[in-house]
């Protein structure tokens, strides 16, 4: 569950999270990925095929979102600004979700609170798990 936007200001006030705090960009596929950032050729491969993976790279973070039902909403404008559906440092609320977005996609699933991504550092030379 998450709140897409190509607005972070937006989403900042949305959350009333700290304005100096990137966002993530997903993106719909691996070659739009190349497209924003370039990905160091020995990464390439687990970035392509990772699922539920962020990667911080020289600072930036991106997650290619392979098999999700947002990705045609994604295709549409390249890349969104991804966050969790909650306020900043709170736990999810489908009350403040709701109220929150301006178009809802929901699947068969529903709403729900899930575990959030792995999350890697690629350098040129290495590459670290944070979470």
């Amino acid at each position: 569950m998450g709140f897409l936007s190509q607005d972070a200001a937006a989403l900042v006030a949305l959350k009333g999270r700290d304005n100096t705090k990137p966002f993530l960009k997903a993106v719909a596929s691996f070659k739009e990925l190349q497209n924003l950032q370039r990905v160091p050729l020995k990464y390439r491969s687990l970035v392509r095929h990772a699922r539920k993976t962020t990667f911080i790279l020289q600072e930036n973070a991106y997650r290619v979102i392979n098999n999700h039902p947002h990705k045609n909403l994604i295709k549409l404008y390249g890349w969104l600004y991804s966050t969790s559906a909650n306020e900043s440092t709170k736990g999810y609320d489908e009350n403040f979700c709701r109220s929150g977005a301006d178009i809802i996609i929901e699947d068969a699933n529903g709403f729900f609170s899930s575990n959030p991504s792995s999350l890697i550092k690629l350098t040129s030379s290495k590459h670290k798990k944070l979470r």
